[in-house]
């Protein structure tokens, strides 16, 4: 196995969703056959915009482009695809991160490698873009952010090291790391009812609800979130609200929700409040998921937050 870099533009003509599958040509088929089963990093070309290296994803399998001669298609394991809390720039301090795009001098390379939409990454440099887009630290800064001194981590304790692949896979870092890219996407402001609510100390009460659940094979990419108040995120897990297949009119399922109740919660007009950025902009096919397997369904026995 062996880890690579993919270029990939938000634009590209090209079948790709960075936490579904990447679309390449046979000239990379070698390496991605390699790649099988190992991580791999996600990169944004310089003439696409300027996030330089932004998520880590898992090869699952690949297999021929149906009905595209030379094509094929790299599947990501479902599940693995994480975005970086923060993007991590192509050069830090005027040098490359990867070796391959670097002069003996230390300045970058043009052309040659630059330009290949898939490079091979070696460990060293996978761990270093790893921990810079995805600190080791990261549930730490979160806890910390709106309180210096939260219950379990106390005052002068180290942090507990683990290595990044045991990071990329635990659950708790996995959730953190998602909340705070949804929430972030959408100015901390709830998506169905349009607030932005903050307690006493500044903490959003806004939670990141997945649109398709991890445990359905859903993502942790922002194009698998909405920003949600803590009312509404409970319910839209239980299919009483969700989105229509215009991606913006929120539907209610109102046998099951009072009038009164859709009034005082939902955004006057019925609209998704959007990302601040489109590329965030919830994905059709997590929505229509969404609509299809949880909106409607009959009601679980726990009581409704409205009484």
């Amino acid at each position: 196995m062996v880890k690579l870099v993919l270029l990939h533009k938000a634009d590209s003509i090209y079948e790709d969703e960075p936490d579904v599958v990447y679309d390449f040509p046979r000239p990379y088929l070698k390496a991605m056959e390699a790649a099988v089963g190992d991580w791999i990093v996600y990169y944004e070309p310089v003439k696409a915009g300027p996030r330089g290296y932004f998520a880590v994803a898992k090869i699952d399998r690949v297999l021929p482009k149906p009905g595209v001669d030379g094509r094929f298609l790299a599947m990501i394991e479902p599940g693995s695809f994480l975005p970086f809390d923060q993007d991590v720039p192509r050069l830090v301090e005027g040098r490359p991160l990867e070796a391959a795009l670097t002069e003996p001098d230390g300045t970058p390379k043009k052309g040659g490698a630059v330009q290949l939409a898939v490079r091979r990454l070696p460990e060293a440099e996978f761990a270093r873009i790893v921990n810079l887009g995805l600190p080791q630290d990261l549930e730490r800064i979160e806890a910390t952010r709106y309180d210096p001194q939260p219950a379990g981590f106390g005052e002068g304790a180290d942090p507990f090291e683990r290595p990044v692949l045991e990071r990329l896979t635990r659950r708790p870092y996995r959730d953190v790391a998602f909340r705070r890219k949804v929430r972030a996407a959408y100015g901390y402001r709830c998506a169905v009812s349009g607030l932005m609510l903050r307690n006493g100390g500044g903490r959003p009460e806004v939670q990141a609800a997945h649109i398709r659940p991890v445990e359905s094979r859903g993502s942790d990419s922002v194009r698998n979130g909405l920003a949600l108040s803590g009312t509404l995120h409970w319910m839209f897990d239980r299919g009483l609200i969700s989105v229509a297949e215009d991606c913006e009119t929120i539907l209610v399922s109102h046998n099951k929700v009072p009038g009164d109740v859709v009034g005082r919660l939902i955004a006057p007009g019925g609209k998704l409040v959007r990302p601040e950025d489109p590329r965030d902009a919830p994905h059709p096919e997590n929505l229509r998921w969404h609509r299809e397997n949880v909106f409607g369904r009959v009601m679980p026995d726990d009581p409704a937050p409205w009484g």
